[in-house]
């Protein structure tokens, strides 16, 4: 019998949901192995029939799903309980919990929550918006922002403004050389909008300047990579937050959603206070 687990993403939308539950799960249980089985727009019993019977070939078969559908949820469960499939959904308790409490029937809609609302086009304009004033670009504009992220070259500035966009936050980033690097406007009204520091340990910081320049095959600039020099880019960087009351996050072991989240409570503070 293999060791390895076949995980069955069984879902009625794109997924996403389902994708980001396991791995909060597999994030608990280490040295395990894993197969990745996914099903999106799964809407009728034939589907899923065809599904466990490419399951009920494999040893150690999961089944997670995400199904609005009473009925087809109910489907599922059975006969993968008939087959001696282990199944596991995880809306449909919630959605009945949520139900009681509210005192309201569920649409069980599928894809419910990709629906083209206000909320959904203000995501999107989101989006575009941090794109287009992504490492400095559009300085003029940058009043228009929700925030504002500075920080030293690979502080992942970037990839952070772009998570944040697609929570709906118009998101501006700029690149930290010096104080000389920060542009007029910012400097002389500080809380023109949410602004945020990046700051990181220097020696991570060398490590993934040396990886960057590797990826370009660069080897001329010297001192990208110098670590003395690297310390006083950080150390200036940390003066110059202090200088403007400029809250700072240190993103050396935190994950971009780690960090995301973190800004976001800045936010919420700052509008409380705006």
């Amino acid at each position: 019998m293999s060791n390895t687990y076949q995980i069955y993403l069984i879902s009625d939308s794109t997924g996403e949901t389902l994708d980001r539950i396991f791995l909060a799960i597999k994030a608990q249980f280490k040295n395990i192995d894993y197969k990745i089985h996914t099903y999106s727009f799964t809407r009728t019993e034939n589907q899923i029939l065809k599904i466990l019977s490419n399951a009920e070939n494999n040893d150690n078969a999961i089944i997670l799903y995400s199904i609005v559908d009473s009925n087809l949820a109910k489907y599922l469960a059975n006969t993968s309980d008939n087959k001696k499939i282990p199944c596991f959904g995880v809306l449909g308790d919630l959605i009945l919990s949520f139900s009681k409490l509210l005192n309201q029937k569920a649409s069980h809609e599928p894809s419910g929550q990709h629906v083209l609302n206000e909320e959904y086009y203000e995501r999107i304009a989101a989006i575009q918006f941090t794109m287009n004033h992504d490492d400095g670009n559009l300085i003029k504009e940058i009043n228009k922002s929700d925030i504002i992220l500075l920080g030293v070259s690979r502080t992942s500035k970037t990839p952070t403004s772009i998570y944040l966009a697609n929570k709906g936050f118009k998101t501006s980033n700029i690149p930290l050389i010096n104080e000389n690097s920060i542009p007029k406007i910012l400097k002389e009204n500080p809380k023109i909008a949410c602004v945020v520091g990046l700051n990181t340990e220097p020696e991570r910081l060398v490590d993934l300047r040396k990886n960057r320049m590797n990826s370009l095959k660069e080897t001329e600039n010297k001192s990208y990579t110098d670590i003395e020099k690297i310390k006083k880019e950080v150390n200036e960087a940390k003066i110059t937050f202090r200088k403007y009351k400029w809250p700072s996050i240190d993103v050396t072991r935190k994950s971009v959603e780690e960090t995301a989240a973190s800004i976001i409570k800045i936010y919420e503070i700052y509008k409380q206070n705006d």
